[in-house]
């Protein structure tokens, strides 16, 4: 007697490819959609977790774009905690599909919005649409405008450039001008500026919210370039805190379902968008919590790599080994201003 799972292979049962399989090598999680040239122009933005993926790229060999790079002489721990050499722009962390596509609007009007500037406790101003960058902030909000300004002038010639665009989708909760519209990276006093209710509001976009964001991403990257491709993943890194009023533990798996179904669908329908499936190599039960630092948000080195080797060897390219995968992975270096919130709840 057959029926549909009898010649079915060892990856679609969970005992051969999960229980008995360790989760360093899970063999066939992904089949890329589409190669990944050596010669490749690629571009990287997301959450936190996306800055291991473009210092991984680059260790592979691959052509990473860098719009900005950091000045000449600045040592490579201070250029991180200014924006530099985390993604393919200063743009700092970009958690939301919603904050990417505003920011891709931006740069085609090649203006920069006037509303956002925030002043800090100190006196000084930061970017409200960046305000983990410049830690010690800048001396006026003319001088923001005009850093901003040159900013979005050299992001437009690299997405010019770009052949794939690999996105890492982070959150769906977020905080929302009523005025304008425009999220942030971080809820207005966190890091500067000021909470107002009357001019701030939650928001946990919906599942049709994430997809029309995806669709509107895509349409603004082929804007830059007609032939990008857009590469999708979903973070691992679970929520410092949920303004939901809701428990934290289902407000994160309910935040990354959210997620990791619009990547999934949109990915399905289209043949110039993949999903890689970090969020799951990460969170896989086999690894039993091992690929989390102690305090369960951060990924080890261990996880970083074993992230890192699977998509590397599935487009034919080598890793390197996982000693030097630790070394320059430490969770401790990510720039990510949500962390700060996970000092509020101690």
């Amino acid at each position: 007697m057959t029926h549909p799972y009898s010649d079915l292979p060892a990856t679609a049962f969970w005992r051969p490819s999960v229980a008995e399989t360790p989760a360093a090598n899970v063999a066939g999680i992904y089949r890329p959609k589409f190669p990944l040239p050596a010669d490749a122009a690629i571009a990287t933005a997301g959450s936190c977790f996306a800055q291991h993926l473009g210092q991984a790229l680059r260790r592979a060999g691959l052509r990473v774009l860098d719009a900005e790079p950091a000045p000449r002489g600045l040592p490579p721990q201070m250029a991180r905690q200014h924006g530099f050499d985390l993604y393919s722009g200063r743009y700092g962390n970009i958690y939301t599909a919603r904050q990417m596509v505003q920011l891709l609007d931006e740069v085609q009007q090649g203006r920069a919005d006037p509303d956002h500037v925030w002043m800090a406790a100190d006196g000084r101003y930061r970017d409200g649409l960046r305000p983990g960058l410049d830690p010690e902030g800048l001396d006026s909000p003319a001088e923001v405008l005009a850093i901003r300004q040159r900013h979005l002038q050299n992001l437009a010639p690299m997405l010019r450039q770009a052949d794939i665009f690999v996105f890492t989708l982070g959150l769906t909760e977020t905080w929302r001008c009523r005025a304008t519209g425009r999220v942030y990276p971080s809820c207005p006093g966190v890091i500067a500026g000021q909470f107002d209710p009357a001019r701030h509001e939650f928001v946990n976009f919906r599942y049709p919210d994430v997809a029309a964001d995806l669709v509107a991403m895509r349409a603004a990257l082929h804007r830059f370039n007609p032939d990008m491709r857009l590469l999708l993943t979903v973070s691992p890194v679970p929520l410092a805190a949920t303004a939901t009023g809701g428990h934290v533990l289902p407000a994160t798996q309910w935040s990354k379902a959210t997620l990791r179904a619009a990547a999934g669908d949109f990915a399905d329908a289209h043949a110039d968008v993949d999903y890689f499936p970090s969020y799951e190599i990460v969170t896989n039960p086999a690894a039993r919590g091992s690929f989390f630092e102690p305090g369960l948000r951060q990924v080890t080195p261990t996880g970083v790599a074993t992230v890192m080797g699977l998509f590397l060897a599935a487009h034919g390219l080598k890793a390197q080994g996982a000693a030097q995968a630790a070394a320059l992975d430490d969770p401790d270096e990510l720039i990510c201003e949500e962390a700060l919130l996970e000092a509020f709840g101690e």
